[in-house]
């Protein structure tokens, strides 16, 4: 198996995983789970090949991606109450997928347009998308209304693995190279709180105050 297959396939199921465990936080039965770990780990990739428009989504060349959903949802179906923080465990699974899911949609954008831009561009959505679904889906907080860093780390991992690749670091490297600026940006956020500096003007009015 290749180094991008490898992450593709750590993407799926470690997004898989945050899903089932926002399942398991609102107490769901095995169906949720189910379809809750399934969306979360094949959105993000599926919202990029549609963009990209490249044919059959991934998915349904490598049905074995569903498979991974179905297996890392029954596994947390049953061992999920030994966590005794799943939110926070979420968060840090969240981080791990969004690492790998930014370089695998990064070279994939690089691999269908040739352009920078749209790699850098394809990484993040395909590193945001699914736990964004998740958590809309699921009720949970936002992680993208969290104070701390996200889309920027998924950013910084992208960005990498397209700089790295366009200047011919080969390709194992390359994947190196994103996936640890992203989950060492995103990890810093969760463990010492960095974040980008918030807007600080003036609130906008509520709409009952607009005339």
């Amino acid at each position: 198996m290749t180094i991008l297959g490898l992450l593709d396939y750590a993407g799926v199921a470690v997004f898989a995983a945050t899903g089932a465990l926002s399942a398991s936080r609102k107490q769901l039965d095995v169906i949720s789970f189910l379809f809750l770990a399934a969306v979360t780990g094949i959105g993000g990739g599926t919202f990029r090949d549609v963009i990209l428009n490249s044919g059959p989504v991934f998915w349904v060349v490598k049905p074995t991606c569903l498979v991974v959903c179905i297996c890392v949802g029954l596994l947390f179906f049953f061992t999920a109450h030994l966590f005794e923080s799943r939110y926070r465990l979420l968060l840090w699974f969240d981080a791990m997928g969004m690492s790998a899911y930014s370089v695998m949609g990064a070279a994939k954008g690089l691999a269908a347009t040739g352009s920078p831009t749209v790699a850098v561009t394809t990484g993040v959505m395909t590193a945001t998308v699914g736990g964004i679904l998740r958590d809309l889906l699921a009720g949970e907080p936002s992680v993208l209304l969290r104070p701390e860093i996200y889309v920027t780390a998924a950013l910084a991992g992208a960005g990498a693995f397209t700089t790295a690749t366009i200047v011919g670091v080969p390709l194992q490297f390359a994947s190196a190279v994103g996936v640890l600026p992203a989950l060492v940006v995103r990890g810093g956020a969760l463990r010492y709180g960095w974040r980008i500096p918030a807007y600080k003007g003036r609130p906008g009015r509520h709409p009952d105050d607009v005339t």
